[in-house]
């Protein structure tokens, strides 16, 4: 891909340069992010992957400045293909709705860049003012809103920060015949351990999931699971602690692979996100999105 493609499917990463001793911003890249290498920050300058406060390409003598802004692109070597497609529910001035497939982050992180919901939407749509308006785990397939326009964005994200948004996701899990249903986990999380998982713990709840049955299979239920709140990996911690956890679930209950392990694409983790509704707040419209995957 060349710095022009580049550039026109993500928008660059932000520095303010630090107070230090150097002359040059290139040597205070280099002295900022120690794990890339100075030779990797010149190739990325002969490219014009970084850039000035304008969005004008630096040179290697570019003078260093206390507080500048400077504009850099992420790169990940050998970044890996996730062979799978996303694709557009809806889109129109103020919204896009995509179905997210398994194993394909929402946002840059990582081992990820381009292969990522975000700068797949970008480059296919040409908007570089796209913004998830919120987001889904790695290994979770499904819809995921995102803002078009900036103008408008702000009334949008309300929605989640004031939970105006029902959000409906389906997973596949052992049978749990010993409990009613539909019922309300509600459970207090704190950080686990390895640190990206999250676990149950004593005090005041903090997460609240309502849990319904939607089919009895012979080998397995289909769960209907509704998030009150939003806490990192909420669904999957709150089914593990009811026994049932989501199958091919790679962190719950136990660590079943190592941190940075290739992705086994022929177990994906059973968990859709199903369904959005809500009042539109610049029309008051009830809008509904469904996803087009199954389990």
């Amino acid at each position: 891909m060349s710095a022009t493609d580049s550039i026109a499917t993500l928008k660059p990463s932000t520095l303010h340069l630090p107070a230090g001793p150097w002359a040059t911003v290139l040597d205070c890249l280099c002295a900022h992010f120690p794990a890339i290498s100075r030779e990797v920050w010149l190739e990325r300058i002969a490219r014009g992957r970084v850039l000035d406060a304008q969005r004008a390409p630096i040179g290697v003598d570019h003078p260093y400045q206390v507080g500048l802004r400077v504009h850099y692109f992420r790169e990940v070597p050998a970044e890996p293909h996730i062979p799978f497609d996303e694709a557009i529910v809806h889109a129109d001035e103020h919204l896009l709705v995509a179905d997210k497939p398994h194993f394909l982050s929402v946002m840059p992180a990582g081992a990820y860049v381009e292969q990522t919901l975000l700068a797949r939407l970008v480059k296919r749509t040409g908007n570089a003012d796209l913004v998830p308006l919120h987001r889904i785990d790695r290994h979770t397939a499904g819809l995921v809103l995102f803002s078009t326009n900036p103008q408008s964005r702000g009334r949008y994200q309300a929605l989640f920060r004031e939970r105006n948004i029902d959000k409906r996701y389906e997973a596949l899990a052992a049978p749990l015949p010993h409990l009613e249903f539909p019922l309300l986990r509600e459970t207090r999380f704190e950080a686990g351990e390895p640190f990206f998982r999250m676990r149950e713990g004593p005090g005041v709840a903090n997460t609240r999931t309502r849990i319904e049955v939607i089919e009895q299979r012979a080998d397995c239920w289909l769960y209907g699971l509704e998030p009150v709140t939003g806490k990192k990996h909420q669904l999957r911690v709150h089914m593990a602690a009811l026994g049932a956890a989501i199958l091919n679930d790679p962190f719950y209950p136990e660590v079943s692979c190592a941190e940075g392990a290739p992705d086994d694409y022929s177990r994906p983790l059973k968990l859709l996100a199903r369904g959005l509704s809500f009042a539109d707040p610049l029309s008051g419209e009830l809008r509904r999105f469904e996803s087009s995957l199954s389990l």
